[in-house]
């Protein structure tokens, strides 16, 4: 499956983004997916997934801000992010997971997207 990362852009403190993840070459309702952030310098943290039954997961940092969702038809997910602070700053990365166990690890994610900047200012 090839993944497109989308959305990303800058934003104040306490407005909101959509970001998207468009699949290509298999239907993600196979496979677990989840949206990672990273800063430079540090490791890549999840953020939220959506298992293939459509069951979703949050870190607790952004659990009531961001919502992840799956739409089958356009085989996208997409993370809405609301109430955005400075320290969501990163570069927004999704991937898929075959296996469905990778859940907040990143390394058990077989696939990823290239990444979509998010920049919030103060």
């Amino acid at each position: 499956v090839q993944l497109q990362a989308s959305g990303g852009g800058l934003v104040q403190a306490g407005g909101s983004l959509r970001l998207s993840c468009a699949a290509s070459g298999d239907t993600l309702t196979t496979y677990n997916t989840g949206w990672f952030r990273q800063v430079l310098g540090k490791e890549r943290e999840h953020v939220a997934n959506i298992g293939w039954s459509g069951r979703t997961f949050y870190s607790d940092s952004v659990k009531g801000r961001f919502t992840i969702s799956r739409d089958n038809a356009k085989n996208t997910v997409f993370l809405e992010m609301n109430s955005l602070k400075v320290e969501d700053t990163a570069v927004y990365y999704c991937g898929a997971d075959v296996s469905g166990y990778g859940g907040r690890n990143p390394d058990g994610y077989d696939y990823w997207g290239q990444g979509t900047q998010v920049t919030v200012s103060s």
